[in-house]
């Protein structure tokens, strides 16, 4: 049974039985503590907290996952993997234990012909939490399992809770007995090899309090409403249906291998290193084809980091196993027909997807050349000093600025003889990533802890927004924090944030900023806001100061925007959509949103695409959106639901969770977009957008950003007065000035090389005299000294190639010069072949040399370069490059 028919007898079976089908969120998580979804349940997660209000009392649902901890050992076994796709039925306080159980016998083991998986009844194993004798009971006397095959195991192994305080539960897991190839006798408790789980049911029925791991925390008690959440996982189910050893022996893995052997010549099973290689680029193809397919797009942090590294090291085994060419290509395009039948989007997205993978691989093959250069240095240098540790520094270079995953680090230094130090590189990872985080975390929720935020949300409800009919209106506070804590009152200067019932502040979401404004209260009390935020959905926080006055809990308030700043902001939101559909249309689809801020008469917007927009396209672009603006087209919202919106064309951003209604912005006949932003009543209230040009921001991404309505006509008048001072200076037209100017600059690019070239015959003149004077230091000719200041690094190098050439016969040679350019000293020594013999070699004095100066410097034994941070150390460097020659001859 192939994997997509799986997932559809999963999906129908349930909905049979009145469970809604909630289709698979996207792997960029809704969530602030997660990076990407890393289980089936993780979209139900409000709805078990009791943050939101379910849809409906029952749901199923085939998720997609993405776990990324042990990157490092995919392939090294048949059990890891980073993508897998759970299947899960849920009851939020409808059924519980007989009902969940019995739905997954039935489905498991009816036959295939009545809809079912047709699993061998005797070949399933049960396990119970230790003290769940309610679960044995059912599996035991209603299901008719014997006794023998239901097994008891601990609270690490069947209890289930999200790690914090909150819901918690018993689990029961049913396991399939693969036969005694795999292992001894004896059920799950002996043997997970063997008897392999398939699927989880957790009975959620208590509060768990705080404490550490999976055992150590107390129960408080039983929750309200009991809860089902269940875990199939899909990869595992196909590798039995389909008889196979391993997932990666499954339909939808296999095909990749298939295509690598294909690629390669090397065929799996062939060897155990090439087997490893071949799972790898099987595994980490299909996570990055997914992850591409929901948004996320290659960098150096968070998710986009977890996407570079996977795309890198499926790359790089490719390479291991002898393809020296581009492979992604192939690759993807296996992935997408296959994981395609599952989800169509992927194939809609087919273009984009291989823009974007392409973009990358190109990305990386030109790292690995030039970054493989720095490792090779960075190996001698170790090497030379006697070392056998890479330092974390050197690796946190290696990624920083070339985007070398650690694996790959590690990987290259091993093949060299070399460890790495992977906790100093693990520390500066960390301290970057720390303040990229302190960053957005203060921005979202302030100083307060979430729970505080939710406790308002179960008392208060959620926050209505008025901001799309209104720019002010009447409200009640129903929360106040102070300091991040809960409090009935805040005084005048005191920092605050308030919730309301409702209110006309939009809060930052979905690349707009907030309003600003003031919320006035009946006291005559005045909230200066500054910022509103939604740490939990649907709970507008109000952030701001007490200006006048006493702030308290319950009273009544007229809350009123910054209605200038709110115009401007619109006029931008509206400008963004206009410039996202005039890129579409340019570009195509591939350029597709991958992010945008909406700010006071000007916005930015990231799209895709894997080259530099020309200057030509950019300006027809800025033409047709200024045209728009001339036609006066209304722009209108509407609520409706996802499909008819998806029905209608109206584009989606990649990774932004949409609910079942959602909000659909159009422009005349010009552009429809999924938009929870404000925007004008009509093109024309824009006036004017000026796009001010386009750049990079990370692989196959690029950035447009612009100027709206009167920004622009500031930025355009100013560019005017700069160009009547050019007609001035250049005595021509304006038409005249691009080729005025480019020929005075060509005739200072000419005047440049004339001086540099009389420069450099300066240098070179002095070569001769160099020689003559050179030092003998037992038989090794030593030139050492100093040159004019401003000499560059290219006369330099060329000045002591010249001298050590100039000094006669086989005599041991030494010639190390020093200047100062741009008030930094630089220093270049070469060594001929006799004074190599005598242990003289470049690099090591070079070494000496940059360590005094305050700097570094390396190069081969013949020639070698350095540099550093003090001028007035040159002295003292001469000395040591001086003592050095004496102590080695």
């Amino acid at each position: 049974m192939e994997s997509a028919e799986i997932r559809r007898r999963w999906l129908s079976f349930f909905e049979e039985r009145g469970h809604a089908v909630v289709p698979s969120a996207s792997l960029i998580a809704d969530d602030p503590t997660l990076l990407l979804v890393n289980a089936g349940m993780v979209p139900f997660k409000p709805y078990f907290l009791g943050e939101t209000k379910p849809p409906a009392p029952r749901a199923t649902s085939v998720q997609k996952c993405v776990r990324t901890p042990d990157i490092e050992e995919v392939g090294k076994t048949t059990r890891h993997g980073t993508f897998f796709q759970m299947c899960g039925n849920f009851s939020f306080g409808d059924y519980f234990k007989e009902g969940a159980i019995k739905y997954a016998w039935e489905l498991l083991t009816s036959s295939v012909a009545d809809g079912g998986y047709g699993l061998e009844p005797e070949k399933l194993w049960i396990t119970v939490y230790l003290d769940d004798d309610e679960a044995e009971t059912i599996w035991r006397d209603v299901i008719g399992v014997p006794a023998e095959r239901i097994q008891r195991l601990g609270k690490k192994d069947n209890f289930w809770s999200m790690g914090v305080p909150g819901p918690c539960g018993p689990c029961s897991e049913i396991n399939y007995d693969r036969g005694p190839e795999f292992g001894v006798e004896g059920g799950p408790a002996v043997n997970d090899e063997r008897y392999v789980e398939i699927w989880n049911l957790v009975f959620m029925q208590y509060e768990r309090g705080a404490g550490d791991g999976k055992e150590d925390f107390p129960i408080l008690g039983d929750l309200p409403s009991k809860n089902i959440d269940t875990g199939l996982g899909l990869e595992r189910l196909a590798m039995i249906l389909q008889g196979v050893q391993n997932m990666y022996e499954t339909d939808t893995l296999r095909v990749v291998m298939d295509k690598a052997t294909e690629l390669t010549g090397v065929q799996y099973g062939a060897a155990q290193n090439t087997d490893v290689s071949m799972r790898v680029v099987a595994d980490h193809i299909r996570t990055s084809v997914m992850l591409i397919g929901d948004g996320v797009t290659p960098g150096n942090e968070g998710r986009g980091y977890v996407l570079r590294r996977i795309m890198r090291r499926a790359i790089r085994n490719m390479r291991l196993m002898g393809a020296t060419g581009p492979v992604v290509q192939d690759l993807v395009d296996v992935v997408i027909n296959t994981m395609g039948q599952q989800y169509p989007e992927l194939v809609t997205d087919r273009k984009r997807i291989e823009t974007v993978a392409l973009a990358e691989e190109a990305a990386f093959l030109k790292a690995v050349k030039g970054g493989t250069n720095i490792l090779d240095t960075a190996v001698t240098e170790t090497k030379a000093a006697g070392g056998t540790v890479l330092s974390g520094d050197k690796a946190f270079l290696l990624h920083d600025t070339w985007g070398f995953p650690i694996d790959l680090t590690l990987e290259m230094a091993a093949e060299q003889g070399l460890s790495v130090d992977e906790p100093g590189f693990r520390r500066l990872m960390q301290e970057q990533r720390d303040r990229a985080k302190a960053d957005a975390k203060a921005k979202k929720t302030g100083h307060a802890d979430m729970s505080a935020y939710r406790e308002i949300a179960d008392s208060a409800g959620g926050t209505e927004f008025t901001g799309y009919a209104t720019n002010q209106g009447e409200s009640t506070i129903v929360g106040l924090l102070v300091n991040g804590v809960s409090a009935p009152a805040a005084s005048e200067g005191d920092d605050v944030e308030v919730v309301l019932d409702r209110t006309p502040f939009y809060a930052e979401g979905g690349g707009q900023l907030a309003d600003q404004g003031r919320i006035k209260l009946d006291s005559g009390a005045v909230i200066v806001v500054r910022d509103v935020q939604q740490p939990v959905p649907g709970v507008s926080v109000h952030k701001g100061s007490v200006q006048v006055g006493e702030v308290t809990v319950g009273a009544s308030a007229y809350a009123a925007i910054d209605v200038n700043r709110r115009r401007a902001i619109a006029r931008a939101h509206s400008a963004t959509h206009l410039t996202h559909q005039a890129l579409r249309d340019a570009l195509g689809p591939t350029a597709a949103q991958a992010g945008s801020e909406n700010s006071p008469g000007r916005f930015r917007f990231d799209f895709g695409s894997p080259n530099a927009v020309p200057g030509t396209v950019l300006t027809d672009v800025e033409q047709k959106i200024n045209d728009v603006l001339s036609r006066e087209l209304d722009v209108t919202a509407e609520i409706m639901s996802i499909d008819e919106a998806k029905k209608q064309g109206a584009i989606a951003e990649f990774g932004e969770k949409y609910g079942e209604r959602v909000r659909v912005v159009t422009i005349g006949d010009f552009s429809k977009e999924l938009c929870g932003g404000t925007h004008v009543g009509n093109t024309a209230q824009l006036g004017l957008v000026k796009l001010l040009g386009e750049s990079s921001i990370g692989s196959g991404v690029r950035r447009v950003e612009a100027l709206v309505g009167v920004d622009a006509y500031n930025f355009l008048a100013k560019e005017h007065t700069v160009v009547a001072q050019l007609q001035e200076l250049v005595k021509g037209r304006p038409e005249e000035l691009p080729e005025k100017i480019a020929s005075m600059l060509g005739k200072l690019k000419d005047a440049e090389k004339e001086i540099e070239k009389f420069r450099a015959e300066k240098v070179l003149q002095a070569a001769a005299g160099l020689a003559e004077n050179a030092q003998d230091i037992r038989g090794v000719a030593l030139v050492v000294g100093t040159v004019p200041d401003g000499t560059g690094a290219d006369d330099l190098r060329k000045l002591v190639l010249d001298v050590r050439g100039r000094i006669q016969g086989d005599r041991p040679a030494v010639v190390a010069l020093f200047t100062t350019a741009n008030d930094r000293p630089l220093t270049v020594i070469a060594t001929n072949e006799a004074a190599r013999e005598r242990g003289l070699k470049a690099g090591d004095l070079v070494r000496t040399a940059a360590k005094t100066l305050g700097g570094g410097g390396g190069g081969k034994p013949d020639v070698a370069q350095g540099g550093g941070q003090n001028p007035a150390a040159i002295p003292d460097a001469i000395a040591a490059v001086e003592r050095l020659v004496v102590e080695t001859v």
